[in-house]
């Protein structure tokens, strides 16, 4: 199996590749975060689901962490969709990685699977407006709200988590509040949150959360607007422009060759 016009063939992880559009929504470091950060706190999943998976990055980084268990993913851009399938067939993982063409918001999404242990997403930033369009299509819904919001992943989760699992996702750290308010509305309790800083000195970076049904916790458990647990910050790059060593332990936990 060989790309096709227009796309590449790439590392993900250990010797696991995935096709990509040349020039549309690619692999980035919210998947890799997004991915290590679900895994960390449910290592041990036997049923995950990928919410919104485009070409199935985050899918395969958890396929890969967690080699025991059966993952579901659901995308609704038909493009991102065949590529995701590819990958999967390419690494010879359709035993066990199941993609969905389909919308993440509908109410009967994964009612002949769930419940799974583990949940992941990594949702569009921005409401549409407040931000310019990608220049390619591909990568609009990455981008803009077109097909839902925070708030509609943290509702899908919630309605197909098992008791006691995690729901997993990255949002912009200047967007923290809208993150924990999405959690809290959907019946989500926020666990654990870890903030990924690109460049030193400079503020704009990513949050990863790991939140568990609400009713699974104690009444008395710390609720909505702050996590139980706020982990050190991990650095991307140093001022000077080079590699920080928080994130290269977190690109060696996931397969990618020292370096990279």
């Amino acid at each position: 199996m060989e790309p096709e016009a227009g796309e590449t063939l790439d590392g993900l992880c250990g010797h696991w590749r995935i096709f990509q559009l040349a020039k549309g929504n690619r692999f980035s470091v919210d998947d890799l975060v997004t991915a290590w950060y679900a895994t960390t706190w449910c290592p041990r999943a036997d049923r995950i689901a990928d919410l919104g998976s485009g070409i199935g990055s985050v899918a395969l980084l958890s396929a890969w962490r967690c080699p025991g268990a059966e993952v579901h993913t659901v995308e609704a851009q038909e493009a991102s969709f065949r590529l995701a399938g590819k990958s999967i067939r390419y690494n010879g993982q359709a035993h066990r990685i199941f993609p969905r063409l389909g919308d993440l918001r509908d109410p009967a999404l994964f009612e002949d699977q769930a419940p799974f242990d583990l949940v992941t997403g990594t949702p569009p930033y921005w409401p549409e407006g407040q931000r310019l369009p990608a220049a390619h299509p591909q990568s609009v819904p990455a981008r803009l709200e077109v097909r839902g919001s925070i708030a509609d992943y943290a509702a899908a989760a919630a309605r197909i988590l098992a008791p006691g699992g995690i729901f997993a996702c990255v949002f912009p750290n200047d967007q923290r509040e809208r993150a924990l308010a999405a959690l809290g509305d959907a019946g989500l309790l926020c666990l654990h949150r870890r903030e990924i800083v690109f460049k030193e000195g400079e503020p704009y970076g990513l949050d990863v959360f790991a939140a568990g049904r609400r009713g699974d916790y104690p009444a008395d458990f710390e609720i909505r607007a702050a996590c139980p647990e706020v982990e050190a910050p991990i650095l991307i790059r140093r001022a000077d422009g080079s590699v920080d060593p928080g994130i290269a332990r977190v690109r060696l936990a996931v397969g990618f060759p020292p370096g990279l």
